[in-house]
């Protein structure tokens, strides 16, 4: 969808909190256009739920300005900005049926009865909850109270819907389900979208765009494919799946880097990085390719890059093969990978392999000033 001439929905100018002078949320900025579905992801104290709480009106920013459609809304009662919010703890009345509970939002707007009925009807067929409208949410599964508090936030039909890591309270297998019926109703209904989540699945299937928050900081902020392929600082990369840090490494140009003789394509180089600059190599679990038919693999037409490694442990995970191997480039230096099949038969320890590197798995990020990163 194009959406180049659609309005911008929610803007962020420059917002600040804190609390007691300790900074939480650290001059954020960022614009959401209607229809496009953000996703706020971070670790745990990252600022994202204070963020979102502030979008809310539920906190207020200690400076900066929150815009919905145009309109200064920063000291704008949460009643009065026509937002829905689902609760990670669904927050839904105990003492209500299903039915009271999705209409209670119609009714605190004053809807005439014919109104409430005809959206209440419309959002419990949506939501697959017409057999349920009588009962009351101790009766409900937590797929099924979920449904009713997403019902409950569309039936107002809202500017934005805000969700508060709304899947954290439920199994796998209803997490993946309620996943789907996220983004079914996104692409059926268009709504806007606000989402708090620790889960980068959540994250990226989700979303239009991803702000990835530390420390109350954007690190990085733009589409999935971006953030995955080109992730602009050593958090970013490291808290999507580029897990082996491995030291010494020397750029050679803007597509490799060199590790002693070795030389190893790169995928990304943070920017502001020159030729010769000393730093730390980023890889994925799927940065390394098997060259070697002994255990049933096809041998890799890749030999750029190709080294020997010892393996220092082999697994089976699910139908893939789970690795820790070692490889001397200098200094000995332990990766952990994953290779999609089931090697057979399994590689013993000290089992000697030839791999080659993935440049799409692998980044380049210089030392800093005291010559560390703050993974090492």
């Amino acid at each position: 969808m194009d959406r180049s001439n659609i309005q911008i929905t929610i803007s962020l100018d420059k917002i600040k909190k804190t609390f007691k002078e300790v900074s939480v949320i650290d001059d954020i900025s960022l614009e959401l256009k209607d229809g496009e579905f953000l996703s706020l992801l971070g670790p745990s104290g990252a600022g994202k739920t204070t963020l979102l709480r502030m979008i809310a009106g539920l906190k207020l920013p200690t400076d900066g300005t929150i815009k919905l459609r145009g309109k200064d809304i920063s000291l704008t009662p949460p009643n009065k900005r026509n937002l829905g919010m689902v609760f990670q703890q669904y927050a839904l009345f105990p003492h209500m049926t299903v039915w009271e509970n999705i209409a209670y939002g119609l009714k605190a707007r004053k809807k005439d009865r014919d109104f409430i009925n005809k959206r209440v009807d419309k959002y419990l067929n949506l939501m697959g909850l017409s057999n349920l409208s009588e009962r009351k949410p101790k009766q409900l599964s937590g797929g099924q109270q979920q449904r009713v508090s997403l019902a409950r936030a569309l039936a107002i039909e809202p500017v934005v819907i805000l969700f508060d890591e709304p899947l954290s309270n439920l199994d796998e297998r209803l997490k993946d389900q309620m996943l789907h019926e996220i983004k079914n109703l996104h692409e059926a209904l268009g709504f806007t979208a606000v989402y708090v989540t620790h889960s980068q699945n959540e994250a990226l299937f989700l979303s239009d765009k991803i702000a990835v928050l530390n420390k109350g900081k954007i690190e990085q902020f733009g589409i999935p494919e971006d953030i995955l392929s080109f992730p602009k600082t050593s958090f970013v990369a490291n808290f999507f799946g580029y897990t082996n840090h491995v030291k010494g490494a020397v750029l050679r140009d803007k597509e490799s880097a060199a590790l002693g003789n070795l030389k190893i394509p790169v995928g990304y180089v943070q920017k502001d990085c020159a030729r010769g600059d000393r730093g730390f190599l980023y890889m994925r679990s799927n940065a390394v390719n098997i060259c070697c038919s002994k255990h049933n693999l096809q041998p890799s037409k890749e030999q750029n890059s190709k080294t020997e490694v010892c393996v220092l442990e082999a697994r089976y995970l699910g139908g893939q093969t789970k690795l820790k191997v070692e490889f001397n480039w200098g200094e000995r230096t332990a990766i952990n990978i994953i290779v999609p099949g089931m090697m057979k038969p399994l590689p013993k320890l000290k089992d000697k392999l030839e791999i080659t590197f993935n440049k799409e798995s692998v980044v380049f990020y210089k030392y800093d000033s005291n010559g560390s990163d703050i993974y090492q």
